[in-house]
């Protein structure tokens, strides 16, 4: 009776390594993979399909542009030493897992800290706090770029005061666990969120319904809207990685793009979702929706357009205020995640810039959209993932002082990373420039051809 290896419970591969694979040679190649045979003690014949030594097994439980790119780097196969998981898989399985020392997953154990609207508000208030007690009120004003929000149902008295101070002022109501702009309002008045309020919460407010315990109530936030948007630049989308919390090691990518609304913005009509949401989720079912141009700009168009209208010194501090966001929104997360050497983290910062150019943090995401809308989109993704793959390093070809590999910069190495500018301080440029290029010229792919010195395995797309 023939039996596959890898059908096997773990509990029987593990006999089947310790009796074989001592024995086993396996003749390399990159070509071909080898399928072994051997008859067990109990007669039974033990069919392994081995990979050949040099590939990389990996796993993605997705179908979007990152399967692509996983199913196409050379030398890489279909099993389990890299994963690309996604958050729900993570939940499940990896506290009951143990992996070996190469293996890379691509999340954080509990990085929700950061990308739950709720926990990311909470996360940054306390390290405000922190701040203010422990270096003064100076530096805790650089953590003044999130919205006015209030976790709801458990805040919803000290919400109510602060609605209060502020009668007419637009709010808007996000359900914590959910995402692509499922179930968000905006509102105006207290009544408005009344029939929210009877299924959350008592009677008196104040405490849960009887019929509901703390894990049936849905959790939302309550958020001051940004009356005010710049009505060009819309919404950014920046792309960076998290290679470690401890110490703090943080990749930006160069590429991002602007979101826009399909309708034109006016405050007149706060239920209209295509004016105030800029979630392609939302903005592809209009009836004048585009797929091909889609409702988003490079985030290098939005930098030459920010330049022209407002010079180049007002765009570079712009640009360097969003990437403090992304530095210290981290930081207040730093000493919470779960650190891990086996993970990495993608995030997606959703960053909206109001009409005097101040950028807000509006939310994290711990799982941005990989799926691509159009060409342009679908090229952009698999740029991004291949430089995620070339800074994981599975095939350990970097050295690990590289400030930059492909599109991604390094920022932050548990400090500020600067530019390696030396030959241009004799002529009057600061010796001290931070390492920071979004929406900068992306020149990945002559970066990596020096980085790589690409040999005939080595492959960059265009």
């Amino acid at each position: 009776m023939n039996v596959n290896y890898h059908k096997l419970n773990s509990w029987d591969q593990a006999i089947f390594l310790e009796s074989y694979s001592a024995n086993a040679y396996v003749p390399f190649s990159l070509c071909n993979c080898t399928f072994l045979s051997f008859v067990n003690k109990h007669g039974i014949q033990l069919v392994s399909h081995l990979e050949p030594r040099g590939c990389i097994r990996f796993r993605c439980s997705l179908t979007n542009t990152i399967l692509d790119v996983l199913r196409q780097r050379p030398g890489w196969i279909e099993r389990m030493d890299f994963y690309w998981c996604d958050v729900g898989w993570l939940r499940d399985h990896f506290d009951h897992m143990y992996l070996e020392e190469h293996v890379r997953i691509s999340h954080f154990r509990n990085h929700y800290q950061l990308t739950r609207k709720n926990l990311m508000v909470k996360n940054l208030k306390r390290y405000r706090k922190l701040l203010e007690r422990e270096t003064g009120r100076l530096e805790a004003e650089k953590c003044d770029f999130f919205p006015c929000t209030f976790e709801l149902p458990f805040e919803y008295h000290l919400f109510v005061e602060e609605f209060k101070k502020n009668p007419g002022r637009t709010w808007i109501m996000k359900p914590v666990g959910r995402s692509q702009g499922e179930g968000i309002f905006l509102f105006r008045k207290l009544k408005d969120i009344t029939d929210w309020k009877k299924t959350s919460l008592s009677p008196e407010g104040s405490r849960f319904d009887e019929q509901k315990d703390e894990t049936q109530v849905e959790r939302y936030v309550a958020q001051r809207y940004i009356e005010n948007p710049y009505l060009i630049g819309g919404e950014a989308n920046k792309f960076m990685r998290v290679f470690s919390f401890i110490p703090l090691k943080v990749y930006l990518y160069r590429d991002g793009f602007a979101r826009f609304s399909n309708a034109r913005f006016t405050l007149s009509s706060i239920d209209d979702h295509y004016a105030h949401l800029t979630n392609v989720a939302i903005q592809k079912t209009a009836q004048d929706y585009d797929p091909e141009k889609g409702c988003k700009w490079q985030i290098q168009q939005l930098r030459r357009y920010l330049g022209a209208k407002h010079g180049m010194e007002v765009v570079e501090t712009v640009f360097k205020d969003m990437d403090a966001i992304i530095v210290r929104s981290l930081q207040s997360v730093q000493k919470i995640i779960i650190n891990d050497k086996h993970c990495f983290e993608l995030y997606g910062y959703d960053i909206l810039l109001d009409e005097n150019l101040k950028p807000w943090l509006i939310e994290v995401n711990s799982s941005p959209s990989l799926n691509a809308t159009n060409i342009e989109d679908y090229g952009l993704k698999c740029r991004l993932l291949e430089d995620i793959l070339h800074i994981v390093d599975m095939e350990r070809r970097l050295t690990g002082k590289e400030k930059q590999v492909g599109g991604f910069d390094l920022i932050w190495n548990n400090g500020p990373v600067y530019k390696d500018i030396s030959s241009l301080v004799p002529l009057g440029y600061s010796s001290f420039l931070e390492n920071t290029h979004l929406g900068c010229v992306n020149d990945r792919k002559q970066q990596l051809k020096q980085l790589f010195s690409l040999s005939k395995d080595g492959r960059v797309h265009d």
